[in-house]
């Protein structure tokens, strides 16, 4: 699997309207699945602004909330490289 999208790695900015346009994946076979795979998923839901993978999860920041809620919608459940992403979450601001 190859894309020609580009994007940040930066995932982790703690701006409240950037928490709630963000979406983590897990699950995530990353032996198989890249950064640019996932780029190419779920750009069909918005304008990724950052994309970062880590060792069986992996987090996609996008520019709305909007984009956020459809990508979760859209690709919760989904098979790929044969494992189900049964946590494609969005993350929430904290409490307190």
């Amino acid at each position: 699997m190859t894309g020609k999208i580009q994007t940040s790695n930066v995932t982790n900015k703690n701006d409240p309207r950037s928490l709630n346009s963000r979406v983590f994946i897990g699950n995530l076979n990353t032996a198989i699945v890249k950064k640019t795979d996932i780029e190419v998923i779920f750009a069909k839901y918005g304008r990724i602004v950052g994309c970062s993978v880590h060792k069986g999860f992996a987090f996609v920041q996008y520019i709305s909330e909007r984009n956020a809620r459809a990508a979760v919608a859209g690709e919760n459940a989904r098979i790929i490289a044969g494992q189900p992403l049964v946590h494609v979450v969005r993350v929430f601001l904290p409490f307190g």
